[in-house]
């Protein structure tokens, strides 16, 4: 008898199956060969329920119809809020660990069962655990009864629905419960090795574009892939979707490197095989068990995902060594991000619209401005628009944030009527903007309600943009031009420079970026190139801004190449609307006509 539990609860751990199988054949074989029915024993089977108790992971359980108790595998205790492992009124306890929507059903089917109105009893329905959350499980149950056909006992098996497999089939690899098992003791016995964690990039697409079962296929023959260059101290496992782990517990960083380079070989290899049939890239993340020696599974689980996904954005096909730095830095834009979206959601706080002007050289006056977004919060204080805006975009906040700054600038331009009647207000728009959200009508929309002239708004687009989707950008900025609004190319120079993007638009302003003017006064060559770009512009009756004038050096040379307007901090660092009003009023000669 010992011999059959001790099989058996081996077969169920490392073949998976099913507990209430092996429970019913040891069940039915121990009746057959050594009771008759009339003889039958409870307590051998709360015996041996209690042998099998660590060797599978599912709970095995006994009622008691004819005495009102129930008994269940002991490390079920460990998982759910269930009393005890042996009780007495089953029924009514039940409703001390089953979600209390289940509890009915639950009933409804074991008396089905005890009355004889069905054979089997099979239902999913949730048990709380220790944190008293609902986990959805599987019972099942057979009824054994007595020589007159009474039910006496339901002998079964209760499984979590959602606990993952050991194995995964479409790889043949074990999965992450045994890989968990091989890592919780190693900050107590290994201080070098490394965790190499690979995955197929775009593996969606092939999934999509040839259909699951081939994406199986793929699985499978990337595994064999990584198999080929094991050594006999690493370990592969099967995580989450197209993920791979490698564990090795003996190499250092070089090993990590070239494990990775001959992996990446070997998958270009089988791509060749196949006729380049498919064609896919592998991305690495690398985490040094010497560096993080006492960290926890979860946490070297996390920094190895953060490490693959740091591969994967910097251009997939390569690998990343993990950086505690760079995590920061992401775990701080997690952070703000979230600061972000409860920053919209409580009216814009936080957020600010400053104005820095914008001057017109030949007459010396206030002539236009810029609209600047800043943001200030309690966690991070002033934050650099190059760290934020970045966010919002990805996010998809710069929808409801350019729309409110957009409202924040035409409110502006009302109050400044009396100061300078006629200046423009330049707003910047993002591309997120132009491909996500209706911003042509929420433009319009704003100018209506604020009754300004539509000439005086400037809609500046960064040529960035322009890459993303050249011929959306085109149509959009000729419906801008046809209502009479104005245009400007802002940070043109910053490397994405095409002249074929100022005949199509035919903007009225060119805005040259502060790097490229700063090049033009210490190089020759850039310095003529320069000056033909203005004279090109004024040519097709265009105006040019030169930004970034600091110095009364840098703006006495950028003057002799005749540019139409001039901005930077030599005359103004943006401010507030207050802040503006004031430097209008003391120098009311200089800014306003």
């Amino acid at each position: 008898m010992w011999f059959i539990a001790y099989f058996f609860g081996y077969l169920s751990r490392y073949t998976r199956l099913s507990s209430f199988n092996v429970l019913f054949f040891i069940i039915e074989l121990k009746i057959r060969r050594e009771f008759n029915m009339c003889k039958f024993d409870v307590n051998d089977y709360k015996n041996m329920i209690c042998l099998l108790d660590t060797c599978i992971d599912d709970y095995l359980y006994l009622i008691d119809i004819k005495n009102d108790t129930y008994f269940i595998s002991p490390h079920a205790m460990k998982r759910f809020k269930i009393p005890s492992y042996e009780f007495s009124n089953p029924i009514e306890v039940h409703k001390q660990f089953v979600f209390y929507k289940d509890y009915d059903g639950l009933v409804l089917d074991l008396n089905k069962l005890i009355k004889k109105e069905k054979e089997f009893h099979s239902l999913n329905y949730r048990w709380l655990d220790q944190k008293n959350l609902p986990i959805w499980i599987n019972c099942r149950g057979r009824a054994i009864c007595d020589e007159d056909g009474n039910v006496n006992y339901i002998i079964g098996c209760v499984n979590e629905i959602g606990k993952s497999q050991m194995a995964d089939n479409a790889s043949g690899l074990l999965r992450e419960n045994t890989l968990r098992n091989l890592i919780l003791p190693l900050k107590e016995n290994y201080s070098q090795g490394f965790i190499l964690r690979l995955g197929i990039d775009h593996f969606k697409l092939i999934n999509e574009k040839f259909g699951l079962k081939y994406g199986d296929y793929i699985l499978k023959e990337t595994a064999k892939c990584l198999r080929k260059h094991l050594a006999k101290h690493q370990h592969l496992y099967k995580v989450v979707g197209d993920e791979y782990i490698i564990i090795d517990l003996e190499s250092r960083q070089e090993e990590a490197i070239c494990l990775f380079n001959n992996i990446r070989n070997e998958i270009s290899q089988f791509i060749e095989s196949i006729n380049y049939n498919v064609y896919f890239t592998i991305s690495a993340g690398i985490l040094l068990f010497e560096d993080y020696p006492t960290s926890s599974y979860n946490t070297m689980m996390k920094w190895s995902e953060f490490a693959l996904n740091k591969a994967k954005k910097e251009g997939k096909n390569r690998y990343y060594v993990y950086n505690e730095a760079d995590y920061q830095v992401a775990l701080r834009k997690t952070e703000l991000t979230k600061i972000l979206h409860k920053a919209v959601k409580d009216n814009f706080e936080g957020f600010e619209v400053y104005f820095q002007p914008i001057i017109d050289v030949n007459k010396l006056v206030f002539y236009s401005m810029e609209s600047l977004l800043r943001f200030h919060c309690d966690e991070f204080g002033t934050v650099s628009p190059g760290e934020f805006i970045p966010l919002l975009e990805e996010s998809n906040l710069i929808i409801p944030v350019g729309k409110w700054v957009l409202e924040k600038s035409l409110q502006a331009l009302v109050e400044l009527k009396d100061l300078c009647p006629h200046i423009l207000v330049h707003v910047n728009l993002s591309y997120v903007q132009v491909l996500k959200s209706q911003a042509l009508d929420d433009i319009i929309d704003i100018i209506n309600q604020y009754q300004v002239e539509k000439n005086r708004l400037v809609i500046e687009l960064t040529e960035s943009g322009f890459v993303k989707s050249d011929e959306y950008f085109s149509r959009f900025c000729k419906k801008i031009k046809d209502r009479g609004i104005l245009l400007a190319i802002d940070d043109f120079g910053t490397g994405y420079s095409n002249f074929h993007y100022i005949y199509k638009l035919n903007p009225d302003y060119i805005k040259i970026d502060r790097q490229l003017m700063k090049n033009a006064l210490t190089n020759e060559y850039e310095n003529i190139l320069l000056s033909y770009i203005i004279d090109m512009i004024h040519g097709v009756e265009g105006k040019i801004c030169i930004e970034g004038i600091e110095k009364k050096d840098e703006l006495n040379r950028i003057l002799k190449m005749n540019p139409d307007y001039i901005q930077g901090f030599y005359y103004s660092r943006p401010c507030s609307l207050a802040k503006l009003k004031e430097k209008i009023r003391r120098n009311f000669v200089l800014f306003c006509e």
